[in-house]
């Protein structure tokens, strides 16, 4: 088995999000390397399906890419948070809608090399209409779409967000056992 041992670490940054920590290890042959790691509480990102078999996406603009994107209803947990919690306010939060079925469809990391970010990706169904809940600095359309149409997004490179991806291809998987 391969392994990295910590020597020592260092914070290098925190902010609201994220704190980054500048790491020397001993490698498995007994020399020494630096990683930087960037630590993060996690994420959720739930595929809410409606009676008609259409997914519950949200349209917002994303500052890093500089465009609006089409996304899976998805958020950060706080630290310690039961993720199922955080999927159910999440997408209430964002869509209006609660769910009397919500259940584990997989888990993701999402970048290996540099972050410790884990997203838990829910499926909700039997979906109950609530109220939309946005934080002050969040714009989101809420949009329908047959699983199918986002599936074939997906194929078509339409649908570039890798938890939205990640979700649909296995939810079309899962259902086409």
């Amino acid at each position: 088995m391969h392994y990295e041992s910590t020597i020592c670490s260092r914070e290098v940054f925190r902010g609201k999000v994220f704190r980054v920590t500048e790491d020397q290890v001993l490698l498995e042959n007994n020399k020494e390397a630096t990683r930087e790691i960037v630590h993060h509480n996690g994420g959720v990102c739930v595929a809410a399906l409606d009676e008609q078999d259409r997914l519950l996406l949200v349209r917002q603009f994303r500052y890093a890419f500089g465009q609006e994107l089409l996304e899976l209803p998805a958020g950060k947990r706080e630290a310690g948070e039961d993720p199922a919690l955080c999927g159910r306010r999440e997408l209430e939060e964002e869509t209006g809608f609660q769910a009397g079925r919500f259940e584990l469809l997989s888990i993701m990391y999402p970048t290996v090399g540099y972050c410790n970010e884990i997203i838990h990706i829910y499926l909700a169904q039997d979906l109950i209409p609530s109220h939309q809940h946005l934080d002050e600095d969040e714009f989101i359309s809420v949009e329908r779409l047959p699983l199918e149409q986002a599936l074939q997004m997906v194929l078509q490179n339409e649908i570039p967000d890798a938890k939205t991806q990640l979700a649909i291809l296995k939810l079309h998987a899962l259902r086409s056992k």
